[in-house]
């Protein structure tokens, strides 16, 4: 038997689930058919441009969250909770990377999800998956952290996670993980946020169209909900409004949703943050 320490670049990972165990999670899945976003990623590919699974998924999200601020929210306190409801939806997703020689998950937010296009939320995709966490400037608070004494690191992780007005900024208000480049079918995460989508394989599989069994490509998508923001029947209908969403998938323009109930601040620059 071999006893270490913990690794260093994985102590964000650490940080940030010992922060969301507050959290009280319900998990809901449902199937989506992706015979349309396979069509449209087919005539963007003879077009010479390439699309991920998760930016259609984040596209689609940003569309459908900005009409939920009840989902599109955060809590904060026990004995005096309150909650800030976003008019923007900020788009937290998952990396699988390489951080000073050790396999991690790190994310980046994306914002104002509902007016990006689908080719500028691929571009950002791209800087991340591409870029080398060891050298670029937007994970140089995180390698400070790393470097940090832990007991400081985690106080320092927790309080920059407190301020509603700052949350959006660094943990996003939504979060999008996918291992579907793997032969995973389901996939159920909670990413800090109030609403959690959780992206399995995408695989040719039977489905009954007028009456008639064929084929098509299916996606199993999860949504992890935080039930002391919303309750299940919240959860279901954003779940339905993502299924419809991804299954006529089409290009339109910028969404605008309802007021905020109070002041939730300007909205946020992209950021980059270690977490699952």
């Amino acid at each position: 038997m071999k006893v270490s320490p913990f690794p260093r670049a994985r102590l964000h990972t650490l940080y940030f689930l010992h922060g969301i165990r507050d959290m009280a999670p319900v998990f809901l899945d449902t199937d989506i058919d992706m015979s349309s976003v396979r069509a449209h990623r087919d005539d963007a590919r003879r077009s010479g441009r390439r699309y991920s699974t998760v930016s259609y998924v984040l596209h689609a999200a940003g569309r459908v969250l900005v009409r939920h601020p009840e989902a599109n929210a955060a809590l904060r306190g026990r004995l005096w909770p309150r909650i800030a409801r976003y008019p923007f939806v900020n788009g937290k997703f998952t990396l699988d990377k390489t951080l000073d020689g050790r396999r991690v998950v790190l994310s980046s937010v994306i914002p104002d999800l509902q007016r990006a296009s689908l080719e500028e939320i691929q571009r950002q995709v791209d800087h991340f998956r591409d870029g080398d966490p060891d050298d670029m400037p937007e994970f140089a608070k995180l390698r400070k952290l790393h470097r940090a004494p832990r007991p400081l690191g985690a106080l320092a992780f927790a309080l920059a996670g407190r301020s509603l007005r700052g949350r959006p900024a660094l943990l996003g208000t939504l979060a999008v993980t996918s291992l579907g480049h793997r032969p995973v079918d389901g996939f159920h995460s909670t990413g800090g946020t109030t609403v959690t989508l959780g992206l399995g394989r995408t695989a040719d599989r039977p489905v009954v169209r007028d009456e008639r069994i064929t084929v098509a490509p299916v996606m199993r998508l999860s949504l992890a909900f935080d039930h002391r923001v919303i309750d299940g029947a919240e959860a279901a209908d954003v779940l339905a409004e993502l299924k419809e969403t991804l299954e006529n998938f089409h290009e339109d323009g910028p969404q605008e949703g309802p007021e905020p109930a109070s002041d939730t601040g300007a909205h946020a620059s992209p950021q980059s943050i270690g977490r699952p």
